[in-house]
């Protein structure tokens, strides 16, 4: 009798574990983007990895993820696919300097050739973003970091989704507007997205309140979309391919990147502008803690700016 009961529990358990998995999401809506031909990119003269000139583009309509994908929607998607990462292949990732325990730091001897805040962390992965020890446990709502373009693409096809290009990216993340530097307007708000405040790399007065990722819903949507984080907190992988600058030769393929991270500047002094045209590109199986991306779907057209 006490082996019945036993094993009723762990059905119970295994059932509620699976009834709350499949639970539908609020992370998982996603917003319509209407067709549109739009200027894309910056004449400003601080655009860099050819955020400038800009260009004419049109874009059919679309849907594209209201949020990045979180680390709990990853994490149905491992348990459903049994997949395992680039990082978890390479068996470490890049880890902002300041994220990790002294102890840990100190055992390392290598960094970034011109940026040594990013240093290799053994074992660091979607699941524990800063190596042995952390954990997603209380993160489930943040950004899906140490994810790699290939890992994006992986998922997206899991999801019956596709990663979305750089064009439609760019266009949601303008909410509709022409020509502002942020998807809400032409001025700053810091209370808007995560980016770094204080001086580079040593000092991070987090007046925005993080040092690093946060929750995907952590500020108010950015455009009249609804859309979140599409500047700021993490970089989000496009389905499109990087080409240099000035057509200068690659010795890697690689893919764009876009809307900066927490890492990024308001006016370009360190790393990135954090902008709604800010970029740039990275081989496609990289990863680091500030990587993430969202997905999109193709829509049939409906009127004439579609066609």
């Amino acid at each position: 009798m006490q082996g019945v009961v036993v094993l009723l529990r762990v059905f119970l358990l295994l059932t509620i574990v699976t009834a709350k998995d499949d639970t539908p999401s609020i992370y998982d809506e996603m917003v319509e983007i209407p067709g549109a031909a739009f200027s894309m990119g910056s004449d400003d003269s601080k655009g860099r990895d050819g955020e400038s000139p800009s260009k004419l583009v049109r874009v059919k309509s679309f849907t594209i993820d209201k949020y990045p994908v979180t680390s709990g929607q990853f994490r149905k998607f491992v348990r459903d696919t049994k997949y395992k990462t680039d990082a978890e292949k390479f068996g470490w990732s890049f880890v902002f300097a300041s994220h990790l325990d002294t102890k840990i730091r100190e055992g390392i001897t290598q960094s970034v050739p011109g940026a040594p805040w990013w240093l290799p962390v053994n074992r660091a992965y979607w699941r524990q973003p800063e190596g042995p020890g952390s954990s997603i446990k209380e993160r489930m709502n943040y950004p899906a970091l140490h994810t790699s373009y290939n890992d994006a693409v992986k998922y997206c096809e899991w999801a019956g989704k596709r990663l979305v290009t750089e064009s439609e990216w760019e266009l949601a993340a303008r909410g509709g507007l022409k020509g502002k530097e942020y998807p809400w307007g032409s001025k700053f708000e810091r209370s808007r997205m995560n980016i770094w405040q204080g001086k580079f790399p040593d000092e991070n007065t987090k007046d925005d309140g993080y040092s690093g990722a946060s929750p995907v819903d952590a500020y108010k949507p950015q455009n009249k979309y609804g859309l979140h984080d599409m500047v700021g907190n993490v970089w989000e992988w496009v389905s499109s391919e990087f080409q240099e600058p000035n057509d200068q030769p690659s010795a890697e393929k690689k893919y764009v990147l876009r809307g900066g991270s927490y890492l990024d500047s308001q006016d370009g002094s360190f790393n990135h502008l954090a902008r709604v045209t800010t970029r740039m590109g990275n081989t496609p199986d990289s990863g680091s803690d500030n990587m993430s991306f969202r997905c999109a779907k193709s829509l049939q057209s409906r009127n004439k700016s579609d066609l």
